[in-house]
């Protein structure tokens, strides 16, 4: 998780926009638990992990939207529906919050 408050102070520092996924909740069996992180870049790549399949990229895509509004959101991803393709193979439910976070003004 080091990599995501590397990136978080960097995107800061620089003045460059960043989302913050957060598993802020979880029951039964999920990826990743509570305060596990994933941050969106403006191009939207990310650095961190909140489980990865496609739970994770519903998040990413609330990320997206939420770079582009900057409206924070909670994302209730539910991997216990099972739905032919899907890679939903944990059982569990994460509740994900995802905030833009603001940028520094620059130091004078």
């Amino acid at each position: 998780m080091r990599e995501v408050y590397d990136e978080m102070e960097r995107a800061l520092r620089e003045g460059e926009p960043l989302v913050l996924a957060t598993v802020a909740a979880s029951r039964g069996s999920t990826p990743r638990k509570p305060g596990a992180k994933m941050a969106v870049r403006p191009d939207g790549s990310i650095c961190g992990t909140i489980g990865g399949g496609c739970g994770e990229a519903e998040v990413w895509q609330a990320a997206m939207d939420t770079m582009r509004d900057g409206l924070p959101r909670l994302v209730t991803v539910d991997l216990t529906e099972d739905v032919e393709g899907d890679d939903k193979i944990c059982g569990g439910v994460m509740n994900v919050f995802v905030e833009r976070l603001a940028t520094l003004e620059p130091r004078t």
